[in-house]
């Protein structure tokens, strides 16, 4: 958001400097980026009077001034200008100057005439694109100053010399507007806010029916309002109107277009001007499209709108995309007389959606996406008319066209000091609380000593919870003056046993992540086309973005995996020698049952490669297989006390082997496998890089109904024996260990594999299992513990074939 400063203390008697107003702002949770200086490169423009305007001896378009700029003599100026004479005050940038890109004006000798500056027209000096001639400036200002020769331009002129940009947080569609500025610096430094006068002046019989207004849904525009104004004689809007939009990046068109982008500014009401005589029927129609409509918009586009798109009608067609931007059809133009101002809200939602997927985002859609103060829509209504009507000399009718389906009902929300005091750990005071909150527009009701009743403004979406005004009360007291000590925050069973949050959920499985030494990767959620296609994913499904940041981030992942393959490429790169990755994230998927279309999945993703220990440590050389990755899978499945899944292997499209991973209901939970080779080269690459894709979502909801169950320690020691079977290799390791666990035991208390051994051009394996013995009640003897192992063993050369 562009501030201009001057424009500002129009609203607000504030005496400080832009830079401190910038500081107090941020300290309000209002970033300051910077603060801009828009004709700093203009400076050294005066103003001059034209004495004398000759025509050039040698040139039949030049002309030989004499000009007053302040100085003890005159300067003598070549200009070329057709409409420069005698008597005009005009811009001069005289000899040492500069002008937009860089110029600097020097001494010049024009077909052997010598000039000294140069009269400058809007376009020379970075207003307008206007060069059809010199400006010719007024002899007074607009606040009643005389124009005198030697003054600066911009000064003299009142042009916004310091402009602040301001980051606006979603939340605070309050800020979006130089008057919301105006409150929030009067509510903090005590200052009083004064509204610019609104003296409408409305003539001839009532037009509140001329245009009747039919608003289909209430949810959608719960007001619309207009006004008829006629006799507009359409032309370039004054200085000061155009040099402030200029100032706060807005490019002036014509008086009628530019009051409403005045007012947008101003008071942070969107408004359009529709041509009253192209307005078919005479008559408002406001609707949501119908899948395939079409409308032209302002900009020449031809949109194809969807169901649900807001449309501004009259009786015959669409004439504008509501919230959004005009039609075409309905501009004001050179010719048009008659103007139907329309004032309007619309649902934030309806109006973010419609603009996101359109790809067109405009001042007023960027402010009806975070809601606009339906309490001011009668002044800001009345205020463009009244502007319409002194810029193009036409004249208001009397009466207002509206239809309010669903009129504007403040909230009520709690407010509790202690609850205040509790969350923020300093002591305020009940004046303090009520003050802060009067100051900002609410209401309090304090009849309720321990509990007030707070009503907000309209112009503040944000306040809806108690922590929201409790969080207003501490931007006041100052953040920088609260205490350094963390309040205390007592402990008790109240929560006891409630349903662990999704937040919390995936907290505890990034410490659960990091805990076994993997490293957290966080990436973007958008990669590129290309990437998901080298993985061989399908396109079905994708959410393609329409204005990417980047050409490679131009849709939204489908699968955690291209990210985390760029990390690994880039460890390698930087001489990596194991890459031990988790990522928690979202996936995303097109889903037309959703209410934002698009369906968010929460993954687990690991990614394991190389070294299995690191170098400081005196282990082994090997590197991570695919038992390193199971054994995490299987880790994590045991820390949230679910059945493990059974492994099956599968076809995959970057995954060789791939093994499936089914829980006992059927669900599918995940994938882990091995890159295929010729897709790990791309990323650099030389050994086995071991993937696996868990879905949390899934995991969160059964671990929901898990309950812990508590046993007695085991008090006598258990008996272990390890057992080599010799197996075909195409024997499941977890048929065998199942097998075993089927074996009717009393003592048995767990199996666990030990050592996998395939001899070299042989079709068995070695497999070495450890059996684990107990008995609850007494210690157990040797002998009923081998015969035990004999058991397990002879049924499994039975049921399996293998051997011992």
């Amino acid at each position: 958001m562009l501030l201009s400063f001057n424009w500002l203390k129009e609203f607000v008697p504030y005496t400080g400097t832009a830079e401190e107003l910038g500081n107090m702002l941020t300290m309000l949770g209002l970033e300051l980026e910077e603060v801009l200086h828009p004709y700093a490169e203009i400076g050294g423009v005066v103003i001059g009077r034209v004495l004398t305007c000759e025509a050039h001896p040698d040139s039949d378009h030049l002309h030989v001034c004499t000009v007053d700029v302040g100085a003890a003599d005159p300067l003598n100026i070549v200009c070329g200008a057709p409409n420069v004479a005698a008597g005009q005050l005009v811009p001069v940038a005289p000899v040492g100057s500069t002008l937009p890109g860089g110029l600097v004006m020097k001494k010049a000798k024009l077909r052997g005439v010598p000039s000294f500056g140069m009269i400058c027209s809007e376009r020379e000096l970075g207003l307008t694109d206007d060069h059809s001639g010199i400006l010719v400036l007024p002899e007074t200002s607009r606040s009643g100053h005389r124009l005198m020769p030697g003054e600066r331009f911009v000064e003299a002129c009142e042009l916004d010399q310091e402009v602040l940009d301001i980051s606006i947080t979603p939340n605070r569609a309050d800020c979006l507007s130089v008057y919301g500025f105006a409150r929030i610096v009067g509510a903090y430094l005590g200052l009083p806010v004064t509204r610019p006068a609104v003296h409408l002046q409305e003539t001839g019989d009532d037009m509140s029916h001329a245009v009747p207004v039919d608003v289909q849904d209430g949810g959608f525009c719960p007001s619309y309002t207009g006004r008829i104004i006629k006799g507009a004689k359409v032309a370039p809007s004054p200085a000061w109107m155009r040099y402030r939009l200029h100032g706060v990046g807005i490019r002036p068109i014509s008086n009628l277009v530019d009051v409403t982008n005045y007012i947008l500014m101003e008071l942070g009401q969107p408004l359009h001007a529709f041509d009253h005589n192209k307005l078919a029927g005479g008559r408002i129609i406001v609707r949501t499209a119908r899948e395939g409509e079409e409308l032209t918009t302002l900009d020449g586009q031809k949109r194809v709108l969807r169901e649900g798109d807001g449309l501004i009608c009259d009786a015959e067609k669409p004439v504008a995309l509501a919230g959004v931007m005009g039609g075409l059809e309905t501009e004001i133009t050179d010719e048009s007389e008659s103007v139907f101002l329309e004032c309007a809200v619309f649902r934030p939602r309806s109006i973010r959606v419609t603009a996101r997927r359109l790809g067109l985002t405009s001042e007023a859609s960027y402010r009806y996406e975070r809601g606009v103060d339906p309490t001011g829509m009668a002044f800001a209504l009345d205020r463009a008319a009244t502007l319409m009507a002194e810029l193009s000399g036409a004249t208001v009718c009397r009466g207002v066209c509206a239809c309010t389906p669903q009129p504007w009902k403040a909230p009520e929300v709690r407010f509790r000091r202690s609850r205040a005091e509790a969350l923020l750990g300093v002591a305020l005071t009940d004046e303090f609380c009520a003050s802060t909150l009067e100051c900002l527009g609410c209401t309090v009701d304090r009849s309720a000593k321990d509990e007030w009743k707070v009503r907000t403004p309209g112009w503040r979406y944000d306040l809806t919870r108690e922590a929201d005004l409790i969080e207003e009360v501490a931007i006041f007291k100052g953040v920088d003056n609260l205490g350094e000590t963390l309040p205390s925050i007592p402990q008790n069973l109240a929560a006891f046993g409630a349903p662990e949050g999704r937040h919390a959920f995936m907290m505890r499985i990034k410490h659960w992540a990091a805990g076994l030494g993997l490293n957290e990767a966080v990436n973007y959620s958008f990669v590129g086309n290309k990437d998901l296609d080298f993985l061989g994913l399908p396109p079905e499904g994708r959410v393609n973005i329409m204005n990417p940041l980047t050409a490679e981030q131009d849709v939204l992942r489908t699968e955690l995996a291209p990210g985390l393959f760029q990390n690994v490429r880039q460890n390698i790169a930087q001489g990596a020698n194991g890459v031990r990755l988790f990522e928690v994230a979202e996936a995303f998927r097109l889903d037309a049952s959703s209410e934002t279309t698009v369906k968010e999945v929460r993954h687990l993703a690991m990614v394991l490669y190389g070294a299995r220990h690191d170098d400081v440590w005196a282990h082994e050389d090997a590197d991570m297989d695919y038992v390193d990755l199971k054994g995490l899978v299987e880790k994590l499945f045991a820390y949230l006390r679910l059945p493990l899944p059974s492994f099956s292997v599968e076809e995959h499209s970057y995954l060789a082997p791939a093994v499936r991973m089914t829980m006992p209901d059927g669900t599918i939970v995940g994938v882990i496998g091995r890159l295929k080779p010729a897709l790990a080269d791309a990323y650099l690459a030389r050994k086995a890089v071991w993937y696996a894709d868990v879905d949390m979502d899934y995991l969160h909801a059964a671990s929901q109904n898990m309950r812990p169950v508590f046993q007695s320690l085991p008090v006598f020691p258990a008996v272990r024996r390890d057992i080599t079977f010799i197996a075909p290799r195409t024997l499941h390791v977890e048929t065998l260990l199942e097998s075993v666990r089927g074996v009717k035991t009393s003592l048995l208390e767990s199996v666990e594999l030990l050592y996998i051994y395939e001899p070299e051009g042989s079709a068995d394996r070695n497999v070495t299992c450890r059996l684990t013995f107990r008995r609850a009640d007494r210690t157990l003897q040797d002998g009923e513990v081998d015969k035990e192992r004999e058991k397990i063993a002879s049924a499994l050369v039975k049921n399996l074939g293998v051997k011992i």
